[in-house]
């Protein structure tokens, strides 16, 4: 309450960025307005085939998310602070199994500034009944 008083802005709300980010990214594949939109210039990235920077990622990603048939299904989201997770179910063409992808982000202030990422095959039979989505 006393911040309100002083005029002090809320707290961003890390759920909303991050689902919105999710929505423009992956769903609707508008890579470069998630990024302008969400992610800070100087962005840290721990994938290994991508340099650091925001345009750096949009230079790797708009491309393959351009490809037409390809399908990034969200199938969950996780936010605990400023940490957060966007489970994917990576399609690159109609009929593949295609990869469950974990997309770690980390926000300071309401943007996206460091990115990890898992990536792991879906495969043909599994070694048990339990689905990977």
């Amino acid at each position: 309450m006393a911040l309100a008083l002083l005029g002090a802005a809320p707290p961003p709300d890390n759920r909303a960025i991050v689902t919105d980010f999710a929505r423009l990214f992956y769903a609707e594949r508008d890579v470069s307005s998630a990024f302008e939109r969400y992610v800070v210039p100087d962005y840290i990235q721990h994938n290994p085939g991508i340099p650091d920077g925001r345009a750096a990622a949009v230079a790797a990603l708009a491309p393959m998310f351009a490809q037409p048939g390809r399908v990034f299904a969200i199938k969950r989201i996780l936010v605990d602070g400023d940490m957060a997770v966007i489970h994917i179910h990576a399609i690159p063409s109609p009929g593949a199994r295609g990869a469950s992808v974990f997309d770690m982000y980390r926000l300071k202030n309401g943007r996206i500034v460091e990115h990890w990422d898992a990536i792991q095959p879906v495969p043909a039979q599994a070694k048990n009944a339990h689905p990977m989505f």
